[in-house]
């Protein structure tokens, strides 16, 4: 059995290491932040298991990470990992792509195709964006989890699902399954263990030693990293990340290659932020500034809720994990009005 350790460096950031004798991997679960150390803290314990694990968190929180990491500290490590988008498993494919099929299964089957389940044999198969799965591929899902087996399409041999499921949601599945799209037994089937990623607001303080991480993991190979200079630092911490870890590092990505000198400024980022909060104002309160800017994040993070759900308040606040009329109330306060976001 592997064991999972959190090493200080990189900035004061924290790195989940894995070790198996001599030998050592590095995963970049970077963060010292303490509402992300206590996330991350349960992966020995479950990784010792091999009953199923849910997690949750926004998109670009590093969902996939955790779960890599779970396979790598655990008994399946050599074994492989295989990961799947369920919104890609439409009805009429997913027990195919699941399953596999025999040589002449059906009209196109012209030669035999395993499916995840038996790729993914003595690993783990991740399942990402389970909210997205049809009520077909539930009911499917379901019966292997309940049966630990399965058949491949036109074989007549049942199968042993020799795989640990790891899945991810970026919805709180609990009101997911208040409105009947999500199952409630597949629900509790799934989420045995469970680890919430928390978003990168939430974490502010890992906001720059993630950046220095990714300054070393992209720089060219045959230049130093560069550095980022004051207005860079402002603009990093100062801006709300709707994308989370993945827009971060994607921008710090954009500005090595797209840097105007040596070291990257607040402008080499090109993050669509209101610059009047990456600047130090005089002359005003501690709790002016933080309430302002409090008021700023609440605005834009409702509107980009509202735009991706096309103005539907009740989906909106599933997305948000927030009661329908508490969540009015907030589309309320900044004066939002839903119809904007619809559809034409």
């Amino acid at each position: 059995m592997k064991s999972v350790s959190i090493d200080q460096r990189m900035g004061g950031g924290a790195t989940a290491t894995l070790a198996k004798g001599r030998q050592t991997a590095t995963l970049p679960l970077v963060g010292n932040a303490s509402v992300f150390r206590e996330a991350i803290a349960s992966i020995p314990v479950i990784a010792r298991s091999e009953r199923p694990v849910l997690i949750g968190g926004e998109t670009g929180t590093g969902k996939e990470l955790v779960a890599r990491a779970i396979h790598a500290a655990s008994d399946r490590a050599n074994f492989p990992f295989v990961a799947v988008n369920c919104g890609s498993l439409v009805d009429t494919l997913v027990d195919d792509a699941l399953f596999g099929h025999e040589q002449g299964a059906f009209t196109d089957a012209r030669a035999r195709r395993e499916g995840l389940i038996a790729r993914a044999s003595g690993g783990t198969l991740f399942l990402d964006e389970l909210e997205a799965l049809s009520a077909k591929g539930q009911v499917t899902l379901l019966r292997v989890l309940e049966d630990d087996a399965f058949r491949a399409l036109g074989s007549s041999r049942l199968e042993q699902a020799n795989v640990r499921f790891v899945a991810a949601t970026n919805a709180p599945l609990e009101g997911v399954i208040k409105t009947g799209a999500f199952r409630a037994d597949l629900y509790y089937r799934l989420c045995v263990f469970s680890i919430n990623l928390p978003p990168l607001r939430e974490r502010p303080e890992d906001i720059l030693p993630l950046s220095h991480y990714f300054l070393l993991q992209h720089a060219p190979s045959d230049e130093p990293a560069p550095d980022l200079d004051d207005s860079a630092r402002r603009a990093l911490v100062g801006y709300h990340w709707p994308g989370n870890v993945r827009e971060l590092e994607n921008t710090i990505i954009r500005a090595i290659y797209l840097r105007k000198t040596a070291t990257i400024s607040g402008a080499d980022l090109g993050l669509p932020i209101d610059l009047a909060l990456t600047e130090p104002r005089h002359g005003r309160t501690f709790h002016a500034l933080k309430q302002e800017t409090i008021a700023t994040f609440e605005r834009r993070y409702l509107e980009r809720v509202m735009h991706e759900h096309h103005g539907n308040v009740t989906h909106a606040a599933i997305a948000t994990g927030k009661e329908r009329r508490e969540f009015g109330r907030l589309l309320k306060k900044h004066h939002i009005d839903p119809q904007a976001f619809r559809r034409l």
